[in-house]
Order: C-alpha cells, then sequence, then structure tokens
C-alpha cells in the first residue's frame, strides 16, 4: 500500500505514539467508519490516511485508548468489548487527554479540536482548556495519569496538562 505523505504534525504525533506504546497500523478501512479514516482495534490505532480527514483525530482515537484500562484496551474492536464503552467519564478524561498529548506535542488546541468535532462544542473545550478549567481531571487523577495543581504541589511533580504516565494500567 502507498505511503500518502504526511505532515509534520501527523509524523509527530504518530512518533509520540509509538514512543507511549500504542500501535497505529495503516490499513483500508471502508466508509462506515466513526471519524474518516480511523478505527480502533485492540491495543491499536488502524488509519487510512486516503480516507482521514483531521489527523488531530488521531489523538482523540488514542485518547480512548490510553484512558481505558489495560484489559478493556486488549478487546476493544471484538465481540468482547464492554456494552458500554467508552463510560462517559472515560469520554470526557479522553477529551482532556487529547489536551494533554496536543500541549506536549506543541500543536494548536485546533488540530485537535477541529470545527467539525466535538459535536459543535470545540470552541467551547479550547476555552476551558486553555483557561485551566480542566475538566476530566478528577478521572485522570484516579486513574494515575495526571495530577492537579494542589496534588502535584503536595507531591514536589508537575501539575496537568503534564501526564505522570500517558496510559491506564
Amino acid at each position: 500500500m502507498p505511503t500518502v505523505k504526511k505532515s509534520l504534525e501527523t509524523e509527530r504525533i504518530l512518533i509520540f505514539l509509538e514512543e507511549i506504546a500504542l500501535n497505529v497500523i495503516e490499513k483500508k478501512l471502508d466508509s462506515t467508519t466513526f471519524l474518516p479514516g480511523l478505527a480502533l482495534g485492540p491495543n491499536c490505532i488502524y488509519v487510512d490516511f486516503d480516507q482521514l480527514k483531521y489527523p488531530g483525530d488521531l489523538l482523540h482515537e488514542a485518547s480512548h485508548l490510553a484512558v481505558t484500562d489495560s484489559e478493556t484496551r486488549k478487546s476493544i474492536g471484538t465481540d468482547m468489548l464492554p456494552e458500554v464503552w467508552p463510560t462517559q467519564g472515560e469520554e470526557i478524561a479522553a477529551i482532556l487527554w487529547s489536551y494533554a498529548a496536543l500541549t506536549h506535542l506543541n500543536l494548536e488546541p485546533s488540530f485537535v479540536f477541529h470545527p467539525d468535532g466535538y459535536k459543535g462544542n470545540s470552541e467551547w473545550f479550547i476555552y476551558n482548556f486553555t483557561n485551566k478549567n480542566y475538566i476530566g481531571l478528577p478521572f485522570l487523577e484516579w486513574a494515575g495519569l495526571s495530577l492537579s495543581t494542589k496534588n502535584a504541589a503536595s507531591k514536589g511533580k508537575e501539575a496537568f496538562p503534564v501526564m505522570q504516565k500517558w496510559l491506564r494500567d
């Protein structure tokens, strides 16, 4: 399969995902995927670069894998996936994880939170996150992925949007 020319931002995302042990597998996808050119599988993201409309969506799909516990992560894309996945908590935590990742990669928030995503709420997420209203942070803390300002200070660590680790156990 020929490789489609990828932007520098896309290449940075792919390198980052490889570094945190999230597999990205290039393959031809049909047009029924939730996001154009992307699908989730067990511990992986399938991407069809010919159909991928927004490269920032790679980070959002990765976020679903990252905030899901390791056992469930193995079941994504199979018949063994729990009936309710992602949970509402995982969904909002995934959105915030995406913000941490784009901050880590020094990308503009609109690269991930584009106008065609997030049910028309992209600007709302950008406004809240850039103003340090980190909706979903309690879940990320509970999962051991990040720390609030208060908890980070008491532990001598960096606070969100710095992540303590990128994948939930």
